[in-house]
């Protein structure tokens, strides 16, 4: 059966894309595929408004966007709750895990913090 032009053809184990990084080991590891359904920056779109509506939150921004094996990761960073002075607001992380054609597989909270604090894995670079 002929594959069409969008149609990802699997890598072996020795290729690999250069740069990537197996978190457990240290080794580098396959790339994600990627889906001819949505480009990312509309998948992007979709998790910042999909959030927006799930918690009834205002969205920040987009801060992931990852092809998955069965769809997309995205990253949606939300304003939980309004301070004035703006410094005071908290913001939380969520995490949305889509499918190839957009549809929402499940999300979740993955962080909490106060605006301005900084990413704590930037202090360890």
């Amino acid at each position: 059966m002929p594959r069409s032009e969008h149609e990802r053809v699997p890598r072996s184990e020795h290729e690999r894309v250069p740069g990537t990084k197996r978190a457990d080991t240290g080794d580098e590891r396959p790339p994600r595929t990627r889906s001819a359904d949505l480009p990312a920056a509309e998948v992007a779109g979709v998790g910042l408004r999909m959030m927006t509506e799930l918690t009834g939150k205002e969205a920040e921004s987009v801060t992931l966007v990852e092809p998955s094996e069965d769809g997309w990761l995205v990253g949606v960073e939300m304003v939980e709750d309004r301070r004035i002075p703006s410094s005071g607001d908290t913001l939380a992380m969520y995490e949305i895990d889509l499918d190839l054609t957009g549809s929402l597989l499940s999300y979740r909270r993955v962080r909490r913090y106060k605006r301005g604090s900084g990413d704590l894995a930037e202090g360890s670079r």
